[in-house]
């Protein structure tokens, strides 16, 4: 029921749009290789629904390797931080650095270190993921109530590997919650690593096909794109959310509590 109740606003916000789209269309009679209308460009999404099918798989492929990558090195990252305060004061501005950087700079350097292929554009999903996914997991682990790890310490006194089991059983689990906020960021901005890599240089998947249909005016190929990878990010985002609420059956929601939607 509550995918159901998503889909249908989803549903109904995208109508409102495509409906405010085509009467700015049809006001200004705009010419269509400047903006085309939302009939036109569901109409080439239709024709060029195998071309377009294609670059999306890449896309999304990419996307998901960035996601898995990022949230792997981002929660290493976190529980060393945790772990090692030292390791923590060196690692923290250089993650913050590389955040300052944008990501049209470092994209070349992984083209040439990296070639054209997948593996460059995976790299920019993962950097753009790693740093939300730190973020928001080592915060989690440093606001791990303080009681806990009192009475944890008391309990493993003179126990061998006491702390690995406290970061293991307590501060893991109670530092969930907040991972799991810093991966619903990472999976809404994946796509910003993947598309950016595919315009430096590339040859398949959405940004590459956007890149080339808008050199070739052909802007409602170019929306049509943009529409798919929207639809796939809006997909991994949900499929995300549900998977992490079902994981961490624990973390209240208010919103539906309180009976809002």
């Amino acid at each position: 029921m509550p995918l159901l109740r998503t889909v249908l606003s989803i549903g109904v916000t995208a109508l409102v749009l495509f409906g405010g789209w085509q009467l700015l269309v049809t006001a200004t009679g705009v010419a269509p290789y400047i903006l085309p209308g939302p009939a036109r460009v569901l109409q080439t999404w239709w024709h060029q629904l195998d071309l377009i099918a294609g670059h999306a798989a890449t896309t999304a492929l990419e996307i998901v390797l960035g996601l898995v990558i990022g949230t792997l090195l981002g929660g290493l990252a976190a529980l060393t931080i945790n772990a090692r305060p030292v390791v923590g004061r060196r690692l923290l501005p250089l993650l913050v650095i590389t955040q300052a950087v944008p990501v049209f700079a470092i994209a070349p350097l992984l083209m040439l270190w990296l070639g054209y292929g997948m593996a460059s554009k995976v790299a920019m999903a993962t950097l753009i993921i790693f740093f939300p996914v730190t973020v928001a997991f080592l915060d989690g682990l440093r606001r791990t109530e303080p009681g806990w790890l009192d009475l944890a310490t008391t309990m493993t006194a003179g126990q061998a590997k006491a702390r690995r089991a406290i970061i293991r059983h307590i501060q893991i689990p109670a530092a969930l919650p907040a991972l799991a906020s810093g991966l619903r960021v990472a999976t809404a901005t994946a796509p910003i690593g993947a598309v950016v890599g595919e315009w430096v240089g590339s040859s398949s998947g959405l940004g590459y096909l956007m890149l080339h249909a808008n050199a070739r005016l052909q802007t409602d190929l170019t929306f049509a794109a943009l529409f798919t990878l929207a639809v796939i990010t809006l997909a991994l985002y949900f499929a995300m959310d549900r998977a992490l609420r079902r994981l961490i059956p624990w973390q209240p929601d208010t919103l539906r509590s309180n009976g809002k939607d």
